[in-house]
């Protein structure tokens, strides 16, 4: 689980509540979007406290052509007590345009992609908004082929930061 004193815990505008690291090591991700998400008041506090976790969580568009956010874990907030407190588990409707749904829904059939759960953050406005990415799964030998780019990246950064120091 998150903790509340990150770096971005502080107050303003685009905070960040978590991150899935995992999702970009785990797949190839094509698009990027913003969802909004159907939240209860007990879990927007829990996410105020950083208390969500995205490892496993993934999104569905149904037959109605509802999206939904799955498996993803917002732990109960330790003062709502019975009708207060929510399911942590619980599916979470996205909120998105019917035309956007629409062409996420034909690309994930046609093309057999997932959507994935990137960050949950706070926009200007104190909404919570969820970054959906449209991935590929990656293989073991494209996760290695991806590690050993991002090390060679780091490596030629280091490299420039030394050089521009003067050393």
């Amino acid at each position: 689980m998150a903790s509340p004193t990150r770096r971005n815990a502080g107050p303003g505008p685009n905070r960040l509540i978590a991150a899935n690291r995992r999702a970009r090591r785990d797949y190839d991700i094509l698009e990027e979007h913003e969802a909004g998400i159907s939240l209860l008041g007990s879990e927007v506090k829990s996410l105020r406290d950083g208390r969500v976790q995205l490892a496993d969580g993934f999104a569905r568009i149904d037959e109605r052509g509802q999206m939904w956010l799955e498996s993803v874990h917002i732990s109960p907030y330790k003062f709502a007590v019975g009708f207060g407190s929510h399911d942590p588990e619980r599916r979470r409707r996205l909120l998105m345009h019917r035309a956007e749904i629409d062409r996420l829904r034909a690309r994930v059939m046609q093309e057999h992609l997932s959507l994935v759960p990137l960050a949950l953050r706070f926009n200007e406005d104190g909404r919570i908004k969820v970054e959906l990415a449209l991935a590929r799964g990656r293989r073991k030998a494209d996760k290695r082929q991806a590690l050993a780019k991002a090390d060679a990246q780091l490596d030629i950064q280091r490299e420039l930061a030394r050089r521009r120091k003067g050393h």
